[in-house]
This record gives structure tokens, sequence and C-alpha cells, in this order.
């Protein structure tokens, strides 16, 4: 069974309330939260999970990229993203938790594989390209294409309470043992914008309040 984490109940009562109720916050609303409390959703909330994944995969792609170099080129590349991802991912992980909340899902997933990426490969491509990594469009290419992917997975698997840190949180053995019915899951929803979330799917069904 997946974990879950927290999400918006159906507090109002008539028909008309409990479906809008049902959509929960909206991205506007996601962001709104980032404004009102930073240190609530980025530092408190400082994804461990996603800096530690992210800095491993996207050190592989850049050693992998940039492999015709030369080791050496190839290592200070790999080493560069590593360092950079893992103090940064925490931080994107946090945001992408935090839109996990937003309905309808396709809006959630539109903004986190837009907006996320135009934030993250600017400070990338500014870090390689002060250190002079080799084949940086390449490199900058790859790793785009890996944080669209990679952002609609974590929201999708955030929205299941699987790769979360806080309250509901599992561990990361717990998580990785879920990740395969996860990537089931994620591939059958349409790569996550499909499916509803399981707040929405309760309160679309839930009678208002009186109902005979």
């Amino acid at each position: 069974m997946f974990l879950r984490i927290p999400e918006i109940g159906c507090s109002r009562t008539g028909s008309s309330t409990v479906a809008a109720d049902a959509m929960g916050p909206t991205v506007l609303d996601c962001a709104a939260d980032l404004v009102r409390d930073p240190y609530g959703v980025l530092i408190a909330r400082w994804n461990w999970k996603a800096a530690l994944f992210s800095s491993l995969m996207r050190g592989g792609i850049f050693f992998g990229v940039t492999a015709s170099a030369g080791l050496a080129a190839a290592l200070g590349a790999m080493y560069a993203e590593f360092a950079y991802r893992s103090i940064t991912a925490g931080f994107y992980g946090a945001l992408t938790q935090n839109f996990g909340k937003a309905e309808p899902r396709w809006s959630a997933s539109l903004a986190a594989s837009l907006g996320i990426p135009m934030v993250s490969h600017s400070v990338e491509l500014a870090v390689h390209a002060a250190r002079g990594t080799p084949h940086l469009g390449a490199n900058i290419s790859a790793s785009i294409c890996f944080t669209i992917l990679s952002t609609l997975f974590n929201l999708h698997a955030m929205r299941e309470g699987v790769l979360v840190v806080g309250e509901n949180s599992g561990s990361l053995a717990t998580d990785l043992r879920l990740l395969p019915r996860t990537l089931f899951s994620f591939f059958r929803s349409g790569l996550g914008p499909l499916r509803p979330s399981p707040t929405a799917e309760a309160c679309a069904t839930k009678p208002p309040s009186g109902a005979a």
C-alpha cells in the first residue's frame, strides 16, 4: 500500500462546493505557499532523497557525455555536477513535493516540468560554462531531457507518498521497495497527469452533507 502525503480535505457542504474542494489547492495556491513560507517549503522540507538520486544520476550523465573528451574531463564534469546537484536538488525536490498537492494534475505537471528546469538548468549552465566542461551543449541537453522526465515521475511518486520527506514519509528502503509499482502506475497514468489524486476521487464521490 502506498503512503499518502497530506491532502486538502472535503470540508465544505453542498454539491458545488464539494466539487470545488475535490480539486484541492491550485498551482497558484502552491506558488503562494512558497511566497508566504519559503522556509517551510524549501528548508524544512529540503528533500535529501531527491538530492541523493539526482546527484548520482546526473553525475553519471555528465560522465558519459563527456567521456569522449578523456577520463580527466569526464571525471571533472561528473564531480562538478555531483557537487551542484547535492546542494540544489533537495530544494528542487521540495518544490516538486509542494506542487504535488496541486489540482488538476496536468497543471501541476506542466508548471513543475517547465518551471523547475528553467531555474535549475540556468544555474547548471553557468556552473559548467565557468569551469569549461567539454561538450557543454550535449551535456545540458541530456540533463534537460532527464529533468523533464524525472520531474514528472517525482511529482507522480510524491503524490503517492514515495520519495517524500517530512510528515508521513517512509524510509529510503520503503521507497526503493515501492519504486517498481510506482514506475508502473506512472507509465499507466500517461506519465502522471491523467490519474486523479485519491482526495479528488474521494471528494468527487462523497455525497453532500445532509443528502439522503
